[in-house]
């Protein structure tokens, strides 16, 4: 039997599309034999990795957000999970950052009881990226937390990680869709792409200062993952169109479940061809 791949991309909040793309493999019963993220994607992926499935992971989500149609007795419900969502995420005085994601990433593998690689029940290869050098870094093994921390590392917005005397950064900088790093025994890879749709905004045409930052990263690594693209595309390959949402918009979660959503459709149909 084939062995398939899975790759998750880079993109903050439009990294939990991932989520619906995971819902869909398993409707089609396709158990990966291996996973590669990058930043939100490495998240994502690890907690699919640690035996959750997509559906695990997006009611997950929607315990922790307040969604367009709840009413207060569900919002009361969830008080408790909000709470400790909105805590996790702290400001931090340390260089290179201004947020501190070591609350969330806690609570995540709290959630699914995993502190190394070792304990996960699908391969995973975590991706980050060495600040010196620029050279893409692996893990494979070992604790779990310092690789994710790393791979999440947006430069600016978290600060950086040093890991056996490494400076190392966001993990899409070096390579934000990951699916050549796959092990060479998956004979299907499939790529998830959360990259923006970019169109210009008639009352915002003009970036702010962080929307600039961010924005020009977004361009750069799409780039770099195009000229791969090219060169040696995936087996399948799936972007789904998701406009307006930026790295950080974690306010707009529904928002990009409902941008993701018609792009399953085609992606369904592309992995039973397979």
């Amino acid at each position: 039997m084939a062995k398939t791949g899975i790759a998750l991309g880079g993109g903050g909040v439009r990294g939990l599309a991932h989520i619906l793309a995971l819902e869909t493999l398993d409707k089609c019963g396709i158990k990966p034999a291996a996973i590669a993220g990058a930043s939100m994607g490495a998240i994502i992926g690890a907690l699919y990795a640690s035996g959750l499935s997509g559906e695990d992971i997006h009611a997950g989500v929607n315990r922790h957000i307040i969604r367009k149609g709840d009413d207060l007795k569900n919002i009361l419900a969830k008080k408790t999970d909000l709470l400790k969502w909105l805590k996790l995420a702290t400001p931090t005085l340390r260089r290179g950052g201004f947020l501190n994601a070591d609350g969330a990433l806690h609570y995540l593998l709290d959630l699914i009881e995993v502190r190394t690689f070792e304990e996960l029940k699908i391969p995973l290869t975590v991706v980050a990226t060495d600040y010196w050098s620029g050279e893409v870094v692996e893990f494979r093994s070992g604790e779990l937390l310092p690789a994710l921390k790393a791979s999440m590392a947006i430069p600016g917005v978290f600060p950086p990680v040093e890991i056996d005397g490494r400076v190392l950064v966001d993990g899409g900088i070096a390579n934000n869709l990951p699916y050549d790093l796959l092990p060479p025994e998956c004979d299907c890879t499939v790529a998830v792409d959360v990259a923006p749709t970019r169109v210009p905004q008639e009352k915002e045409a003009v970036p702010g200062l962080l929307d600039a930052v961010l924005g020009t990263f977004d361009i750069l690594l799409e780039n770099a993952d195009r000229q791969r693209l090219a060169k040696s595309p995936p087996s399948v390959y799936l972007k789904p169109k998701i406009v307006g949402v930026r790295t950080l918009d974690f306010d707009m979660i529904e928002e990009v479940f409902e941008q993701a959503a018609p792009a399953m459709a085609e992606f369904e149909d592309k992995l039973q061809q397979l």
